[in-house]
């Protein structure tokens, strides 16, 4: 079910298009890493450690090496100098951003986690590779595992980085703020509680992979890898080979989802560019599952104590958060910690007049933090789940609770007490929406009347404000935009789609604005001698600075298309338009021509083009977004519990958005679709586990349980359009699901449970969580 005003749709924008990408991918004639073959290519496998940390004292590769079929066994020996620059992601290169875990390509000496890489094989084939490594002789001296992250901090003995002196990672608070302890000191009702995220990773469907072919006689390097930013990819080989970015080409196919995983060029990754550059050969890496789930990245390790105070009436007078989480060994991006971004959206959207905060990261002996769709979402997480508890404790509904503190509309600017500013958000009215669609009152009508009947309903809210960062690299994007010939046209853009839909959206961006139908609209992306340069695919970046890129490229290619056939049909440029390809005069239909003939004559017969004009007919236009965007989202939903086996069914989930213009309503409830059954996975499924000796215990499937199509429930949807202040009104969206379907599904089964008086503040909520927290609950 979808409600939708769909008030600003336009003849492609707005406009349920079906997907260009679709009849390939569906038909299994997708191109993905793994389908790339060149002459010559090796294949190689990784060793890993299988021990958290411990001393290697004994490492021999001889039998490996004498195995048939296999070119190079590399170690640390061999491929750790080779580096020329810092195997970090570019932003964080320089140090300018903190401290960095002391990444290498291979361990030496020591190993830092279960997963660490010790040696790589290359091997005609990844079977002989994969042999070769059961050759391998590894003895090693076991130390304490640093594994708790609470305990972290405390450990001065055990260290995960030596070279660092401790394993604190980052830390950083707000000052001593006399105001907000007043505030606090003064609140009629004061609540404080502390609340656990899983371990969780991402799991895109194709796992990573890349095929590096170093050509020592053009000294050039090649590269085909399943990535979500090519240009980041191309910056970093070139940094840590030495070389001129020029010599490197970096190739993106299709790539079977990413969610933050593939953002950065991961060690592995780096450590496969490095041997092809030794051994002059093209080598391909493709990771199997085991090492996703062992040895990618981790996210969502978080642990969060929030005190908040309230007056007589149910308002925020202030409010506390105290932020840890979990980087892991080597966190894919400087430290992994997204700390500040949590303390700086707690507030969220409400009116919070006064907040302190903290936030510390940790290093521990366990797989990296990497970005997780909605990396920052512990603040949404906290918030909201807190929002809940005070409710409880003073005696409100949930609902209420929220309206009383919700910033309105006419509110807005609105400035929150961590200085962001919102604009352009509906927080009330997503709120509104979706207790509508949920039928929240009637809901707690059938909810008491099951009560009575010793049956279990909850219901759950989940709202949020999403930011998109328009700082530095990743505020700047990039289109070209150029007409060929025979009128079609084509668009190269520097962005890394891995399911959102790019080759669709951004043609309805460039149709509608160019004049022509979709169909003659190709998009292109992924490859950095093609595309021009961009700050890939992340951070539901594409909707707020990409699409304005393209909209600006279309038009300006139209105001010039315009003025040649202007020139040509001795019309004024203002009586003309462009519709379907064809230019004519705006009431008189009979005089035209077309883009086509347009085109040709921009670059075939450049003779009569206007004096002065240049030829062709493409532009390249560059969008420099604000620093700060913002949407808005609430999720709502219902389930039942069973008293008896902790069993949790979701019953309805419903989702009220604002993303601003909606380029095309499907894609964008398929991104919503998408975050919700990650966030339902993160509440009642998955969990990476280790032991107390650093051993990872969920290293497959049949452990790490990720939701199918059984487990979720029809999604329904909900549309409030609040345009942006940028080119096309449009903003980000990717994130969101997957950070509001986590409260949302936490807070319902929470309030299940509240009859009973269990008491729930950890994540996931499985079967045996839930008969913990009922057999924990006083008695009644």
């Amino acid at each position: 079910m979808t409600t939708s005003p769909l008030q600003t749709a336009g003849r492609f924008v707005g406009q349920s298009v079906k997907r260009k990408e679709d009849p390939r991918l569906v038909t299994g004639h997708g191109r993905y890493v793994d389908d790339v073959t060149v002459p010559g290519m090796l294949h190689a496998a990784f060793l890993r450690s299988d021990v958290a940390r411990g001393r290697i004292t004994r490492l021999d590769v001889a039998a490996a090496r004498e195995c048939s079929g296999v070119h190079a066994v590399l170690t640390a020996a061999d491929l750790n100098d080779r580096p020329a620059g810092p195997m970090l992601p570019s932003m964080f290169a320089d140090g300018s951003q903190g401290i960095s875990a002391p990444v290498r390509p291979l361990a030496d000496g020591d190993v830092r986690f279960v997963g660490d890489p010790i040696a790589l094989v290359v091997a005609d084939s990844r079977y002989v590779a994969e042999d070769a490594c059961e050759l391998i002789e590894v003895e090693y001296e076991p130390l304490t595992a640093v594994v708790d992250f609470e305990r972290a901090a405390d450990d001065t003995e055990n260290l995960v980085h030596p070279e660092l002196g401790s394993n604190i990672a980052s830390t950083m608070a707000t000052p001593p703020d006399a105001a907000l302890d007043e505030a606090l000191s003064r609140a009629a009702h004061v609540v404080t509680e502390t609340f656990y995220q899983q371990r969780q990773t991402p799991t895109p469907m194709e796992t990573r992979g890349i095929v590096a072919h170093w050509d020592p006689y053009a000294a050039a390097l090649r590269v085909w890898m399943s990535s979500q930013n090519p240009h980041e990819v191309r910056r970093t080989c070139a940094r840590i080979l030495g070389v001129a970015e020029s010599r490197v080409r970096v190739v993106q196919q299709d790539v079977g989802g990413g969610f933050g995983q593939k953002y950065f060029m991961p060690r592995d990754e780096m450590t496969v560019v490095l041997a092809s550059h030794l051994l002059g050969r093209p080598v391909k890496w493709i990771e199997d599952r085991r090492e996703n789930l062992l040895s990618s990245n981790h996210a969502r390790r978080d642990r969060a104590t929030v005190t908040v105070g309230v007056d007589a009436d149910g308002r925020i007078v202030g409010a506390r958060i105290e932020h840890l989480e979990d980087s892991g060994a080597y966190a894919n991006g400087g430290t992994g910690g997204t700390g500040m971004f949590v303390a700086m959206m707690f507030p969220g959207p409400y009116r919070i007049p006064r907040l302190g905060w903290s936030t510390t990261a940790v290093w521990t002996n366990t797989c990296g933090r990497g970005a997780y769709r909605g990396p920052w979402m512990m603040e949404t997480v906290a918030r909201e789940e807190m929002m809940d508890v005070v409710a409880r404790a003073i005696g409100l509904d949930p609902l209420e609770f929220r309206r009383r503190n919700v910033i309105g509309r006419d509110e807005l600017p609105y400035a929150t007490a961590s200085g962001m500013v919102y604009e352009h958000v509906s927080p009330s009215e997503t709120l509104e929406q979706a207790a509508s669609l949920i039928d929240y009152d009637g809901f707690r009508s059938r909810q008491a009347e099951a009560r009575a009947n010793g049956r279990y309903l909850g219901v759950g809210l989940g709202l949020y404000i999403e930011p998109q960062a328009g700082m530095g690299a990743l505020g700047v994007e990039a289109a070209n935009v150029r007409v060929e010939p025979d009128g079609t046209v084509n668009v190269f853009v520097g962005s890394g789609s891995h399911g959102q839909s790019l080759e669709t959206t951004v043609a309805q961006v460039v149709a509608e604005h160019l004049g022509v139908d979709i169909d003659a609209v190709a998009v292109h992306q992924g490859d950095t001698d093609v595309a021009p340069f961009g700050g890939g695919t992340g951070g539901s970046r594409s909707g707020p600075i990409l699409s304005p890129a393209a909209r600006q490229a279309a038009l300006e290619v139209r105001d010039k298309a315009i003025r040649i056939a202007a020139h040509l049909m001795e019309a004024a440029p203002d009586d003309l338009e462009i519709d379907g390809g064809v230019i004519s005069v705006r009431g008189t239909p009979a005089r035209s021509t077309t883009l086509a003939q347009v085109a040709t004559t921009a670059y075939q017969q450049s003779d009569l083009l206007p004096p002065g004009m240049e030829p062709g007919l493409e532009v390249i236009s560059r969008y420099k977004a604000p620093p700060v965007m913002y949407s808005n989202a609430c999720h709502a939903c219902t389930c039942e519990v069973d008293a008896a086996t902790g069993h949790v069914t979701l019953t309805r989930y419903v989702v009220s958005e604002d993303c601003g213009v909606m380029i095309n309503p499907m894609v964008v409830e398929g991104q919503i679709a998408g975050g919700v059954v990650q966030g339902i996975g993160g509440v009642l499924y998955e969990q990476i586990v280790y032991d107390d000796e650093g051993n990872p215990l969920t290293t497959t499937f049949l452990d790490y349980l990720v939701p199918t199509a059984a487990e979720v429930p029809v999604i329904e949807y909900g549309h409030v359009e609040t345009p942006a202040a940028t080119p096309g009104g449009y903003k980000g969206m990717g994130e969101g699901g997957a950070i509001g379907s986590v409260p949302a599904v936490f807070n319902a089964v929470a309030d299940a449970l509240a009859p009973l008086g269990a008491r729930v503040n950890r994540l996931p909520l499985g079967p045996s969580e839930v008969l913990a927290a009922i057999e924990a609950a006083p008695a009644r």
